[in-house]
């Protein structure tokens, strides 16, 4: 069930005023609002921008943003996609659009980004122990009775530190939980066995200010993790969601108020689908919820290599939408070359930016970047070797693919939506 409400706020965006707080937009567009620089439908290459420049494709944010769709509803999945890839209400509006129960987020400030925007349902992948988040969220939902929140809880003083921090806010509605089962010894957050899960329910049950509502968890985090390990441990957290309705601890959900089963980050949500579809009959409906977020852009580098589209190749392909244009602004020795793209430009903690095209600074033909390697990344220039006959000069701008969207997204505070001849049709904001 896709959230009823759009973002709000985004009228907003427009408003904002092009000033020197956004890197790479043209200088002559000082003072001009963001939504009138992108009436202006400028060029990447001509209009003005300097480098380095962080593109997002139009058509591929689009192909991606569809295909989720069709997959989430051709499995019988609810989607909940991660905002924290690109904590931008644009493309939280567009998610939601395209069927998204609601927006995940694992950090107190994402949410508050969210409700800021008008997100009428959150998902807080994450324990959530802080008093004044708690106290910040208490307010939320006493104000909006149409505001849903769930977070996860793995541990009994956690539930007591929740207990605690809302009875001191007073807070007049419930917060709902769900159980999160670790991955594994070794493996990030989660209650590691189920009878860790039972003394958490436990203390749920006696927590006044706290709601049962399902079970979830993280299947990225299972140790040396293949398709069978995470299917088990799927399976795993499948059957800890039955034991819990046979043992009657979801009684607190309203006669038709569905149980949430939830897991499935970018790289297993095949094996989520796969295990979901089983999932037995509950007393309760089932929402089963995925939280995927890289695909939105997905990427040229681990995510590529990680999708779940690799091993079902029938179900479609995810598009990189990432570009980062940078200039070649000094050759200092043969078989050198220096970009003015650094690591305050580039996502660098996965891979190393991949050149993949060079555009001509003399008569703006491109060509396929052969012979051009990035090696190593400085705070503010990219290093490159490149092999006899690469022909790069300097004033040449060289466009790479970037690894791991959620680090490439978080160094650009406004991101242009470029179109495939370089018309930019939109800026995106981020809230990092």
């Amino acid at each position: 069930m896709a959230a009823d409400r759009p973002v709000a706020g985004l009228a907003g965006l427009a408003d904002e005023r092009v000033d020197h707080r956004f890197k790479a937009l043209p200088p002559d567009a000082e003072g001009l609002t963001v939504g009138a620089l992108a009436a202006e439908r400028r060029n990447l290459f001509t209009g003005g921008f300097t480098t380095p420049v962080l593109a997002l494709s139009a058509e591929s944010v689009e192909h991606n943003l569809d295909l989720l769709e069709t997959y989430a509803e051709r499995h019988g999945l609810a989607f909940a996609p991660h905002g924290k890839t690109s904590m931008s209400p644009q493309l939280f509006a567009r998610q939601l659009e395209r069927g998204a129960w609601g927006i995940t987020a694992a950090v107190p400030h994402q949410a508050r980004v969210y409700r800021a925007y008008g997100i009428q349902r959150i998902f807080l992948a994450n324990e959530l122990v802080d008093a004044a988040a708690l106290r910040w969220l208490a307010g939320e939902l006493d104000a909006d009775p149409d505001f849903r929140f769930v977070c996860y809880v793995d541990s009994v003083r956690g539930v007591e530190l929740m207990d605690e921090a809302l009875r001191a806010a007073r807070a007049s509605r419930p917060v709902d939980v769900v159980v999160e089962l670790g991955a594994g010894e070794g493996a990030r957050t989660g209650a590691r066995t189920e009878a860790d899960c039972t003394a958490v329910a436990d203390a749920v049950a006696s927590a006044g200010s706290l709601r049962l509502v399902g079970v979830a968890g993280y299947e990225g985090e299972v140790p040396r993790a293949s398709g069978e390990r995470v299917r088990e441990w799927l399976r795993r957290l499948v059957a800890l969601a039955a034991a819990f309705d046979a043992q009657g601890r979801f009684a607190a959900l309203e006669a038709g108020e569905p149980v949430v089963i939830s897991a499935g980050g970018s790289a297993w949500f095949d094996a989520v689908a796969d295990v979901f579809a089983d999932i037995p009959e509950l007393s309760h409906p089932v929402t089963k919820l995925l939280r995927s977020g890289a695909y939105v852009s997905h990427d040229d580098g681990h995510y590529r290599q990680v999708t779940p589209f690799n091993r079902v190749p029938e179900e479609g392909a995810l598009q990189p939408a990432f570009r980062l244009w940078a200039q070649v602004v000094s050759r200092p020795a043969p078989g050198q070359a220096f970009l003015n793209a650094g690591k305050r430009d580039a996502a660098y903690d996965l891979d190393l930016p991949a050149a993949q095209v060079v555009r001509s600074g003399r008569d703006g033909s491109v060509r396929a970047a052969k012979g051009v390697e990035v090696t190593k990344l400085s705070d503010q220039h990219a290093w490159v070797e490149t092999e006899d006959g690469a022909g790069l000069e300097v004033g040449d701008w060289v466009g790479m693919g970037l690894s791991h969207p959620c680090t490439s997204f978080d160094k650009w505070q406004l991101i242009p939506l470029v179109q495939a001849d370089g018309t930019v049709t939109d800026y995106i904001r981020t809230f990092f």
